[in-house]
């Protein structure tokens, strides 16, 4: 995660957040069901387990009568506080319920173990083994626990097209989520809604409904887990199926009424997941429900996150969005979505203006347009056509230029890119016009622009980056240093890495930024170079308090055969366990006369296991006669009251191994041929392991 401050984000202070009450139960049954799905029934870790999650919810139904959990693919909701996705433990309790189909739980006051037992041990069975996900099967069997209820999401129709692939199963999946919020809203206490009612139900009915049911934790949940995930899949799907679902949740925003829609938001999670959701379905909704959208968010929050002004002219763009020229719309729908992500990003203003002056300024937005666009806008000559005529004509200049930079103002790099390529391909020699736009182009400004948009185009970058060569170093660098994404980072080290030699004076000089990530990615990039630049000494980085940032100067040590020796002693002293594992991978490969105590008091109890078997097998692969003292103490069989009893463990089985680089020695022979007289096969195994495939 990137330590360094984010503007985009609301201050910490707004954000709502999971009690400490809560937070500990959901960890408790996380772990619970994750040893259920590990071990079989009656393991002894099972039982405590189970009942520390009974007492979690004993403390928490004290006060309540029930609790219920809200499922969605990654996160859960509970009590109107979603939980971070990027929470391992949490992310992986969502997807567990998730496979299982379940759209929500709910646990009543008077639980018991035995119930809780049960529903553990049926839901950590993987629904993709058994074939029997429990959300379908609780609809036709409901399960006997009465003090907890699952309720069902409905996939019954989820089918893989031949021909549409993986795209089809999203548009059907989502379908089926249509259909599960539909029968979820529909369906009193008593009445159950078939699943073609729900399919056949006008939004407006389904909005009609949830305005109408009494606010309640479990049934607001189970509407809120429908729409985060609604808006996940939506996102991704594409065809007339998705065209159909986007109107009908379009037309559920409509119609719902704003203090509800609101109420729906508060109950997805803290601020920065709600502007993430309108975000989500700012892409795919119609614009007058975009707008609806941002408004109840701006409602429910606590004081007003966006410009009154600003809304007010989004309303005054929507009318041009739905009226008008084919152009005219594209313009002003692009426009909208634009201006609601900078909005959801970075306004946080509050409403100076009187009520009743709000209102008459509402009512003026709302009115239609008064004046028509100009004809000399209207047939104003199209960029593209301005540069196609250019390359054809081989005439650059200001027009071109202006052409150019509206094109990459209005997104449609791609395109140009793609027309600098036909041009190349056609023409013998590079045209002055050819030139001229590719320089627009292929420039630090376009560059920057790939590199600081909210989702990095890596086709686009991947395109430029060749026309630039060298001189997208700095740029690259820059973007680098200041990326918030793991994964950005990544592509952008691995094309760093391309560029050459001239990188290495840019991070070297990005070395003194106190950032553990800025330091660890240079160090990275300064490793990956066959020259490196003079001044630079790794060395410098071996006593960074970041272990990762240690890691990474290690690594360039130990390439360099002077500097190996005291870089793999360093690893193996050094605190972090990761570190040590480098050290020992290192000395596997071959191991340095100085490091062999260092691996021996590697060797003790001290040392997690793992590392305790790379040590012995570095020792074993040392070769020398020092190394042979610990391997066949720890080789040595141990001794009960009535027979010699050798212990089978991970470091044994090591041992015996690492001993057959001393075959020749009569200590090593002699325990060898002990372990092999062993009724069990995996000792004999190691005993008879030829010393060519020694660890």
């Amino acid at each position: 995660m990137n330590p360094s401050t984010d503007v985009t984000a609301p201050p910490r202070a707004e954000r709502a957040a999971l009690s400490r009450q809560l937070g500990d139960f959901l960890i408790e049954f996380s772990i619970a069901l994750h040893r259920h799905a590990m071990y079989p029934d009656g393991h002894p870790s099972l039982q405590p387990a189970c009942l520390r999650v009974g007492n979690r919810l004993t403390e928490l139904l004290a006060d309540r009568s029930s609790i219920s959990l809200g499922v969605a693919r990654s996160r859960l909701v509970i009590e109107g506080v979603a939980t971070d996705s990027r929470n391992p433990v949490l992310k992986d309790l969502a997807s567990r319920l998730h496979r299982h189909q379940l759209g929500a739980v709910t646990f009543r006051r008077g639980v018991t173990l035995d119930e809780l037992r049960e529903f553990l041990n049926t839901v950590a069975v993987d629904p993709e083994r058994s074939g029997e996900p429990l959300g379908p099967s609780c609809e036709t069997s409901p399960p006997s626990w009465f003090n907890i209820r699952v309720h069902p999401l409905s996939y019954d129709r989820l089918q893989f097209s031949d021909e549409t692939g993986e795209i089809q199963a999203r548009i059907s999946r989502a379908e089926q989520l249509w259909i599960g919020m539909a029968q979820a809203a529909l369906a009193s206490a008593d009445t159950a809604i078939e699943e073609d009612q729900a399919a056949a139900a006008e939004p407006s009915v389904v909005a009609r409904a949830i305005d109408e049911h009494q606010r309640g934790s479990a049934y607001d949940q189970v509407i809120v887990g429908y729409m985060l995930q609604l808006a996940e899949e939506l996102r991704m799907s594409e065809g007339q199926e998705a065209l159909s679902l986007r109107r009908r949740m379009s037309q559920l925003i409509a119609g719902l009424d704003r203090k509800t829609l609101g109420t729906l938001l508060a109950m997805g999670g803290d601020q920065v997941q709600n502007r993430q959701f309108v975000l989500d379905a700012s892409h795919t909704l119609a614009i007058d429900a975009v707008i609806d959208l941002v408004h109840a968010a701006t409602e429910e929050a606590h004081g007003q996150v966006a410009s009154q002004s600003l809304l007010r002219m989004l309303q005054k763009l929507a009318r041009y969005a739905e009226s008008g020229n084919d152009r005219r719309r594209t313009e002003a729908d692009l426009a909208i979505r634009e201006q609601v992500s900078e909005l959801i990003r970075h306004w946080t203003l509050s409403d100076p203006n009187p009520d009743a002056y709000r209102e008459a300024l509402q009512t003026m937005a709302a009115v239609e347009p008064l004046f028509a666009v100009s004809p000399d806008q209207r047939f104003q000559v199209e960029p593209r056509r301005i540069v196609q005529m250019a390359l054809e004509a081989d005439a650059p200049g200001e027009l071109v230029t202006r052409a150019v930079h509206r094109l990459l103002d209005e997104g449609d790099l791609a395109w140009l890119l793609s027309t600098l390529d036909e041009a190349e391909g056609s023409s013998l020699r590079p045209t002055d016009a050819l030139r001229a736009i590719e320089e627009l182009v292929a420039s630090a400004d376009t560059l920057e622009r790939l590199l600081i948009a909210d989702r990095l185009d890596v086709e686009a970058l991947d395109r430029i980056l060749p026309r630039m060569g060298q001189a997208a170093a700095n740029n690259m660098i820059e973007a680098l240093a200041e990326a918030d994404s793991g994964r950005t980072r990544r592509l952008l080290l691995d094309r760093l890495g391309q560029i050459g030699p001239e990188v290495g004076p840019l991070a070297m000089a990005r070395l003194s930024d106190p950032r553990w990530f800025v330091q660890r990615n240079m160090l990275v990039i300064l490793g990956s170079l066959r020259e490196r630049p003079e001044g630079f000494h790794p060395a410098d980085f071996i006593h960074n308090r970041d272990p990762r940032v240690r890691r990474e100067a290690l690594r360039i040590m130990m390439i360099d055969p002077d500097t190996r020796e005291r870089a793999v002693c360093h690893a193996l002293a050094d605190e972090d366990p990761r570190t040590v594992r480098l050290g020992l991978n290192a000395a596997l490969e071959h191991c340095p006369d100085a490091a062999l105590s260092l691996i021996v008091a590697r060797t003790s109890p001290e040392t997690p296991e793992d590392l305790r078997v790379l040590a012995i097998r570095a020792l074993g692969n040392s070769r020398q006669r020092s190394a042979l003292e610990t391997l066949l103490e720890l080789a040595r069989p141990r001794r009960g009251f009535f027979r010699t009893r050798r212990p089978k463990s991970p470091e044994y089985l090591a041992a015996l191994e690492a001993l057959h680089r001393f075959a020749d020695h009569p200590g090593a022979q002699k325990a060898l041929a002990a372990a092999a007289r062993s009724p069990d096969p995996d000792i004999v195994r190691a005993a008879s392991v030829s010393p060519g495939n020694g660890a």
